[in-house]
Parts: structure tokens; sequence; C-alpha cells
């Protein structure tokens, strides 16, 4: 994916981006967002336009399979101090930066590189939202993380329950629900 300024810079005017848009040769994916693959998933050109974002809650549930159900919105996670991500079908959340940077991994989706929470952290995600999630599925993502424990890194979760807001609520529910 390029943004204008670098197909711009590539091809050196408006003219020529539409040029290659009409050819065949270049695709508009998203608001100034262009690439040579007609398709992107959505989150990808999202996780492209809000580069300092993480992908978060239903949307790193769905993409690790810990649930089958697709999110109509997206999930993001920005720092307490960023500003509003201006765009209807994003559900944006504000962690104080500290907690914010925890756990933060880039994998490919779908051949695109994308920035998210670790499962670890998802989980600890998971637990901290529980009351605020449909209890069907909390249920769901919480047996698919029992099944996959073993190849956790307890010590990571223990780490950023540690951190996170309310520590001590997380971690009796750790320690009860999941381990």
């Amino acid at each position: 994916m390029k943004s204008r300024s670098e197909c711009l810079k590539e091809l050196g005017s408006d003219y020529m981006i539409q040029k290659k848009i009409s050819s065949g040769e270049l695709f508009k994916v998203g608001k100034a967002v262009y690439s040579e693959d007609k398709y992107v998933p959505e989150i990808a050109v999202l996780s492209f336009l809000y580069p300092n974002a993480v992908i978060t809650m239903r949307n790193a549930f769905y993409i690790y399979g810990l649930t089958d159900v697709i999110p109509d919105d997206y999930d993001l996670a920005t720092d307490r101090n960023a500003a509003k991500i201006k765009n209807e079908h994003v559900k944006q959340y504000f962690y104080p930066v500290n907690f914010f940077n925890q756990g933060i991994v880039q994998i490919e989706y779908k051949g695109y590189p994308v920035r998210i929470y670790s499962k670890e952290r998802m989980l600890v995600e998971l637990l901290r939202y529980k009351n605020k999630l449909p209890y069907d599925y909390y249920k769901e993502v919480l047996l698919n993380y029992r099944k996959l424990i073993l190849q956790l890194d307890i010590q990571a979760v223990q780490d950023y329950t540690m951190n996170a807001p309310k520590s001590s609520k997380i971690m009796e529910t750790l320690q009860s629900e999941v381990l």
C-alpha cells in the first residue's frame, strides 16, 4: 500500500495516478490510500492510515481465530493522548501510555503488516472487558483460550495484568476462570 504522497513522488502527478487506476495497475483502497492489489482487507487499510493504533478486542480475537464472529466495526487502541479517530466504523480504546505499549506485535494478515496486541495481552483485555461483552461471546473466546493455554507465555499474561487498571480483579478472574 502507498499513500497519495508516495504515489505522487513515484508517478509525478495526480494525472499519472489516475492513468494507472484507469489501466488497472493501481487501485484506490481507502481515502488517499492506493494499492497494486484490488482487494485489501479494511483492517489492513486502517492499520496503514493509523500507524500508531493497535488492533484490539473483537478484531484481534477474530484474527487470532479465537472466535468465528466477524466484527461489524473495527476496534483500535491508542494511547490516552492520541487524537480521536474520525471514522464511524472505528471504536477507539484509549489506554494510559505505559499500558498501551505493552504486548504490541506486528503480524502479517492476509499478506499485509498490521499492529496487533499479542494473544497474551488479548487474554488480559478479554478479562478486563468481561462484563461489557455478550456472555456467549465471552465464553466462546475464553474456552478457545483454555485450549491453547499451554502455548501462551503465562508470565507475560501476569506482567500485563499487573500493569493493567484494576489488576487485582483481573488476576482473580485469571486464576479462577483460565488457569
